[in-house]
């Protein structure tokens, strides 16, 4: 996390003095730069009753650099080796009204992140569950590496068994989505590789690399370019390496045109073209000048 003090002149950071209410509260951490925090996340954590983190280290520097005093009260360790032991501990804390703040070590609690049962049995009790935004990989990773942002799909990581792997890359080809997956800096290159192979060289992808951090890096391209220039590359840091959907191969000619010829057969040249392009995802203006073209042969 950069640990860099705040600009001067901005001040101190000041807690709204309205009370928190009961209830938890999953605060989205930064992801690299330490200035990312939301005021509201910074709001609750300085007044919650309970705090609990991924990572107590990570979570009392944050707050330390920023000027929220802990006070007496204790951050709790909860994850995932931990959470069956200290889940009860929580729940009991937010039956007795109450407010737990729970921050993971990086980003959005849930994603990738062992928030996720907390949550569940929480919600199974009826208890409040409540969320402040802010930083997540995922979402940032979306939105620098120029691939289509309007349906995208959270894959995490990969299987490590090379079977399970193939299975998943398998299920997820077809996905008509931009798939955004979670990769160690050491097997980066494997995995490129495999997509390669599995999905062919012309897919795009993009892989982004210490997002928000001194070394920020977003290297685009295609699957076939990127494994290339990762192939005896050494990296470093967290990466988020995204993939664009499958492309449709464009049916073949002699089709398109004998589809075409049974649309003119009903249809006025310019209804024929709109149905045949709307059915195979064809440019209308294309598909109208070949209804032209096929008009005129026929006469």
């Amino acid at each position: 996390m950069d640990a860099r003090p705040a600009q001067a002149g901005i001040g101190a950071f000041r807690p709204d003095p309205r009370p928190l209410a009961p209830g938890l509260y999953f605060v989205s951490t930064p992801i690299g730069a330490a200035r990312d925090i939301t005021l509201r996340g910074l709001d609750i954590l300085a007044k919650a009753d309970v705090l609990a983190a991924e990572d107590t280290r990570t979570l009392k520097h944050l707050m330390e650099i920023h000027g929220v005093a802990l006070g007496d009260r204790h951050v709790f360790a909860y994850h995932d080796h931990n959470g069956d032991a200290m889940r009860p501990k929580l729940l009991r804390a937010l039956a007795e009204g109450k407010s737990v703040a729970y921050a993971s070590e990086a980003g959005t609690p849930l994603v990738a992140d062992p928030g996720f049962q907390l949550g569940r049995a929480a919600i199974a009790e009826d208890l409040p569950v409540l969320a402040a935004p802010g930083a997540s990989a995922v979402l940032a990773a979306l939105t620098v590496s120029g691939l289509p942002s309007d349906r995208f799909m959270f894959v995490g990581f990969a299987p490590a068994q090379a079977g399970a792997r193939a299975r998943v890359l398998a299920e997820l080809k077809d996905i008509p989505a931009t798939l955004v997956f979670y990769e160690s800096p050491k097997r980066i290159h494997r995995i490129l590789s495999e997509l390669r192979d599995a999905w062919g060289e012309a897919r795009e992808a993009a892989v982004c690399r210490e997002l928000t951090k001194r070394f920020e890096e977003v290297t685009r391209g295609t699957l076939g370019s990127l494994a290339a220039e990762f192939e005896d590359r050494a990296v470093k840091g967290e990466i988020v390496l995204l993939v664009g959907r499958a492309v449709a191969e464009a049916p073949d000619e002699a089709f398109v045109e004998d589809r075409l010829r049974l649309a003119l057969a009903e249809k006025s040249v310019k209804d024929a073209a709109a149905e045949v392009a709307m059915e195979m995802g064809l440019a209308r203006r294309d598909l109208y000048q070949m209804a032209l073209r096929l008009t005129e042969e026929d006469e």
